[in-house]
């Protein structure tokens, strides 16, 4: 990553090369971390923030060949790996998790000092969503992460899956009173777990759902200057909203033609 230009945001240094801009260098991990930091909570308050991250070409594909990495590209992944260490816990989808060879959430150093401020573990958790679990419980993601992963699952998720779950060492939580996960009830019972900071990397099926039930309160979005044609998912599926939501634009970073924008749901 070369470098990192702010268009527009109240809360990060302009591009005109001001103090502190970021203007003709590479950005801190510190100054991408301040960028893109959570809302503060008020006192006393436990409200969790999810927040989505996704890329898409500019034809609209959220991956090629069935993976994000070929329409990524430095910059993106250093975000990425920026919102992880931002994140109380990281929720995806089983299929992302199959399809993108989840592994546990690394501790970095670089974040230690600030996750320890805020009260939070090593890493982030990883929670994965599945209805079926049909999940390989011998990965390293279930066996051997820093902080224990979590599945979440309905109440009539298949007992003896469950059971692998558990044996692997993961903890199942249900969210939803059938064989799926209530979008809403994820949130809710991640946010009483003590995950407030919520991040979620997809995929598109897992993100529609949450922007269908409303509970998506933040959408990072890099758009890859490529055009991959096919039919290729957008980073939002499954079931429409009766009427399109907007957002704010909160930030807007430029690299080599690849553009890092922060969206967020209007407040009040």
């Amino acid at each position: 990553m070369r470098r990192l230009f702010p268009v527009t945001d109240e809360t990060t240094p302009n591009a005109s090369g001001g103090s502190g801009s970021g203007a003709g260098r590479e950005w801190s991990l510190a100054e991408l971390a301040a960028a893109y930091a959570y809302p503060d909570a008020g006192p006393g308050e436990a409200t969790p923030w999810l927040r989505g991250n996704m890329v898409s070409t500019l034809d609209g594909a959220a991956q090629h060949e069935g993976r994000s990495q070929p329409i990524s590209c430095a910059a993106d992944m250093r975000i990425f790996g920026t919102l992880r260490a931002l994140a109380d816990v990281v929720v995806a989808g089983a299929e992302t998790v199959r399809q993108e060879g989840y592994r546990p959430a690394r501790a970095r150093a670089e974040f230690a000092g600030a996750r320890a401020a805020a009260g939070q573990g090593p890493a982030p958790a990883i929670a994965v969503i599945s209805a079926s679990l049909d999940l390989d419980f011998g990965l390293p993601l279930f066996t051997s992460p820093l902080v224990p992963t979590l599945v979440l699952t309905g109440a009539a998720a298949p007992a003896d899956r469950v059971a692998e779950a558990e044996r692997s060492g993961a903890r199942v939580v249900v969210a939803g009173d059938g064989a799926g996960v209530d979008p809403a009830r994820a949130v809710a019972a991640l946010a009483g777990l003590g995950h407030t900071r919520l991040l979620t990397e997809g995929g598109p099926r897992l993100l529609g759902q949450f922007v269908a039930a409303g509970v998506l309160d933040e959408l990072c979005l890099t758009i890859s200057p490529m055009l991959t044609a096919g039919d290729a998912q957008r980073i939002a599926g499954g079931p429409a909203v009766a009427v399109p939501r907007r957002f704010e634009l909160a930030s807007l970073l430029e690299e080599d033609g690849f553009l890092f924008g922060r969206y967020r749901r209007p407040r009040g």
